[in-house]
């Protein structure tokens, strides 16, 4: 009889690692214990966000990410490095980048000057033409101070300025806090276009009406803690459990 031969097992691909993993993250202001163990992770090319109350401890988390936050610990790691004790300078060079709640505009210097200050960290930023095309109304602006631009501008100013470091992980701290409707919904189209151009973005949102029509997933901040957490998919299963977490 002919041997018989057992046919190979198909080879198995393992999953991608996140391209930012977060795990047991405690952070501190001075004495102040605000993060207890915050667990999440973010896959590339994904829109995360998190969402919470005042205070719960979204944008010290995104701090922590960048290593603005002096007292941490846990394991933050970004491409499978772990960053938990890398300074701000090094993580930025890494290819994360931060656009926070305040913006950060110079008063001192116009459009262009503010556009053109942060320093390349890698390869693929973008041109000044892409962001103008993205965001026209910085182009008709150049020479004005970055500080005589309506709210909606600086906040498109504070995300064009990132966008020119050659960073691909994005972190928005609520980006459009304040903001006409008209502006949020293009700062939505500008973030939805931005995936489909390979940025993985972590965003930190109150606005959950605005996150459910970028984000693919949700976790849920509660007193320095992630509580929950869903799919987009899952949004309507869990709105009743969303309304009780963000009082609204």
């Amino acid at each position: 009889m002919p041997e018989l031969k057992m046919a190979e097992a198909p080879a198995v691909k393992p999953a991608a690692a996140p391209v930012l993993a977060v795990q047991d993250l405690q952070a501190w202001y001075g004495e102040s214990h605000i993060l207890h163990g915050i667990n999440f992770h973010v896959n590339a090319g994904e829109v995360v966000t998190l969402l919470g109350r005042n205070g719960a401890g979204k944008t010290t988390t995104l701090k922590s990410v960048m290593g603005i936050i002096g007292k941490r610990s846990g394991s933050i790691r970004f491409e499978n490095q772990d960053i938990i004790r890398a300074s701000s300078d090094r993580i930025a060079r890494m290819g994360i980048a931060f656009c926070p709640e305040e913006r950060g505009i110079f008063a001192s210097l116009d459009v262009r000057e503010n556009l053109l200050l942060p320093p390349t960290v890698r390869p693929g930023g973008l041109s000044l033409d892409q962001i103008f095309d993205l965001f026209p109304n910085l182009k008709e602006r150049l020479t004005s101070q970055g500080t005589k631009l309506s709210g909606g501008e600086q906040q498109m100013l504070a995300i064009a300025r990132i966008l020119r470091t050659g960073a691909r992980f994005l972190m928005l701290d609520e980006p459009t806090e304040g903001l006409a409707p008209v502006i949020i919904q293009q700062i939505g189209h500008t973030i939805a276009r931005l995936k489909s151009e390979g940025f993985t973005i972590l965003l930190v949102e109150q606005n959950f009406r605005f996150a459910s029509t970028v984000a693919d997933r949700y976790y849920i901040v509660e007193h320095g803690k992630v509580i929950d957490g869903f799919a987009n998919s899952e949004l309507s299963a869990n709105m009743d459990k969303l309304h009780t977490y963000l009082g609204v």
